[in-house]
């Protein structure tokens, strides 16, 4: 019997594995040659940006977003949520920070910022909060960069 393994699982399984390999791979060459002679480069979405404030086109939908998730009190469970105007929004549950470029011990969630009829392809633009502390990050590029709202 076969098992079906979702194709995002997949992903954060890879990138786990190639950020960990170039991790070591970096380790055996500094040892071998000198830790200044080798510079560390993991994976592009380990180096992705973070930036403190929000000034990319689009901030403004993102914080409309935040204001209608906040509403829903940021649900946590991965789903369709009902949405104004007849559509609805995706909740993608927890995101785990695993390539770290948003501060560590933090539990995040991410949101989608555009509304679209039910099961229809999501897009790249994200929201990540953290519940805990309020804190949101606007991704126009699916976790390429991080603008602070």
């Amino acid at each position: 019997m076969s098992t079906l393994v979702s194709p995002l699982a997949t992903l954060g399984a890879i990138r786990r594995r190639t950020t960990t390999l170039a991790l070591l791979l970096t380790m055996v060459a500094a040892a071998l040659v000198g830790p200044s002679v080798v510079a560390p480069r993991l994976t592009d979405s380990a180096s992705a940006a973070v930036y403190g404030s929000c000034t990319v086109s689009r901030c403004a939908d993102a914080r409309t977003a935040r204001s209608g998730w906040s509403a829903k009190g940021f649900p946590t469970s991965r789903g369709w949520y009902s949405w104004s105007g007849g559509l609805s929004n995706f909740a993608g549950g927890q995101f785990y920070n695993y390539e770290g470029q948003l501060p560590t011990n933090a539990t995040y969630y991410e949101y989608d910022v555009y509304p679209r009829t039910q099961g229809a392809a999501r897009d790249a633009y994200r929201i990540v909060v953290n519940r805990s502390t309020g804190a949101t990050w606007f991704s126009p590029n699916h976790y390429t960069d991080f603008y602070r709202l």
